[in-house]
C-alpha cells in the first residue's frame, strides 16, 4: 500500500485499532472461541479450507474470526499463511471408493448397496426459523445413533459401466500439474481444470453450474452419487518401502451422470461430470461436477454453444475469488497521479470541443449573415 499524504502511517494504523475493535464486538458480549467457529460453524470453515487450499478446521476457524465472518478474506488469510509452510513431499492419490460415508445418497437409483444414507442435511427441512436456537443454552435435540455403513461401498456409476452405458475414464500415469505451484496456462487439461474448481469461488462455479441447467451448455444431469466421509491419507516412506497413514480428511465427491447422443468419435453413452472438495460441501461439489461436464465439449466430440459455462479460459480465469477481489478492491487504493493524468486529458478533450464547436456556430452565423442580403432582395423583387 502507498499513501501520499502526510501522517497516512498514523492513520493505517488507528485504521487497524479500530478493526481490532470492532472485530471483538461489544464488550459485555462473550468472545467466540475458535472451537466453538470449528463446531458450530462447520460448513464456513469447509468452505474457506476448500477455497484456501489448506485442510485445517484449526487455522480456518482463526481466519474466519480474523477476517469478522468475510469468508474470502478468510481464505485470502489461508492462502497467504500456506505461502509459508514447508513442503515434505507429496501423498498418495486418496481412495474415496474407500470412504467411510456419513452421508451418501444417488438420485439415479432407489435401491443401492448400503442403502441411500441421508446424513446431516438440509434438503428435508422447511426453511423456517427456528426461534429456539435464540434461546441460549437450551439443549439441542439428540441425534440418533448412526449405523456404520460398509467401506468400501462400491460407486453407482460402476453398475453402467458394467453394462457399457456410462463412458470409461482414461487412465494416466502422469503427474497432474500443481496448480498451487504452477501458474494456470491454457489450453488446461483435466486435471488442473478440476484443481482450478474445487479452490475456485462458490458463488461463480454455482451461476456457472445453473447456467447448464438453464440450456447454456445443453446438458441434463442427474446425480448418480453424492458421499461425504472421511478418506486415509497416506505417504510412501522411502526408508520403509510402503506407504503409511498419516491422518484423515473428510470430503465431499459428487459423480453426475449426463445424456450424451453420441459424437463423431464417441458412441450413444452416459458420460461424468466430477466434483471433489474438502469438507461438507455439497453445493460446490455438484457445482463442480456440472462445469466439469460442460468443459469437456472438446474431449466427446460435442458442438461448442458457445455457452459461457463452456469456455475454458472465461470460467477458469474468473473463477478464483482471491485475485478476482485483488483486482477489484486494488481500485480504492489511491491513484492520485492516474487520476490527475486522466483529469487533464478530459479537461483538454473539453477544452478542444468546446472550441470546435464554438467555431462551428461562428461558421454558420457567418453563413447565415451572407445569405440575408440575398434572400432579402429576392423577396423585395
Amino acid at each position: 500500500m502507498y499513501v501520499a499524504v502526510k501522517g497516512g502511517e498514523r492513520a493505517i494504523d488507528n485504521a487497524h485499532a479500530w478493526l481490532a475493535d470492532a472485530r471483538r464486538g461489544a464488550r459485555d458480549v462473550a468472545e467466540l472461541s475458535l472451537a466453538q467457529i470449528r463446531q458450530q460453524l462447520a460448513l464456513a470453515v469447509n468452505r474457506v479450507m476448500a477455497e484456501g487450499s489448506l485442510y485445517d478446521p484449526d487455522l480456518a476457524a482463526l481466519a474466519i474470526k480474523q477476517a469478522r465472518g468475510d469468508l474470502i478474506e478468510a481464505i485470502f488469510l489461508i492462502r497467504a499463511y500456506r505461502t509459508t509452510l514447508p513442503r515434505f513431499g507429496a501423498t498418495v492419490p486418496v481412495d474415496t471408493g474407500a470412504m467411510h460415508c456419513a452421508r451418501r445418497i444417488s438420485a439415479t437409483f432407489k435401491d443401492i448397496p448400503g442403502g441411500q444414507v441421508l446424513g446431516p442435511t438440509f434438503d428435508y427441512t422447511h426453511r423456517l426459523l427456528d426461534f429456539a436456537l435464540a434461546a441460549e443454552g437450551a439443549a439441542p435435540p439428540q441425534a440418533p445413533e448412526a449405523e456404520a455403513a460398509p467401506a468400501p461401498q462400491p460407486r453407482v456409476t460402476g453398475y453402467l459401466g458394467r453394462d457399457g452405458l456410462i463412458q470409461e475414464e482414461p487412465s494416466s500415469e502422469a503427474v497432474p500439474r500443481d496448480l498451487t505451484r504452477e501458474p494456470l496456462e491454457f489450453p488446461a487439461d483435466r486435471p488442473l481444470r478440476l484443481q482450478s474448481l474445487t479452490r475456485g469461488d462458490e458463488g461463480f462455479v454455482l451461476s456457472m453450474a445453473y447456467s447448464t441447467q438453464r440450456g447454456h451448455a445443453r446438458n441434463h444431469p442427474f446425480v448418480g452419487e453424492l458421499r461425504i466421509g472421511e478418506v486415509a491419507v497416506e505417504m510412501e516412506i522411502p526408508e520403509l518401502g510402503f506407504a503409511v497413514e498419516i491422518g484423515t480428511l473428510e470430503l465431499t465427491e459428487c459423480e453426475t451422470v449426463n445424456q450424451f447422443g453420441g459424437s463423431r468419435t464417441e458412441p450413444p453413452q452416459f458420460t461424468r461430470g466430477y466434483g471433489l472438495v474438502f469438507g461438507q460441501s455439497e453445493r460446490k461439489a455438484i457445482s463442480m461436477a456440472l462445469v466439469d461436464r460442460a468443459l469437456r465439449w472438446e474431449e466427446l466430440g460435442e458442438e461448442n454453444q458457445g455457452a459461457p459455462a463452456q469456455d475454458e479460459e472465461f470460467v477458469l480465469s474468473h473463477a478464483d475469488n482471491i485475485q478476482a477481489t485483488g483486482f477489484l478492491e486494488h481500485i480504492k487504493l489511491p491513484h492520485y497521479v492516474d487520476f490527475q493524468s486522466e483529469l487533464e486529458l478530459i479537461r483538454k478533450i473539453r477544452a478542444e470541443a468546446m472550441q470546435a464547436q464554438a467555431q462551428e456556430r461562428a461558421r454558420e452565423r457567418a453563413e447565415a449573415e451572407a445569405e440575408a442580403p440575398a434572400q432579402a432582395g429576392q423577396a423585395a423583387e
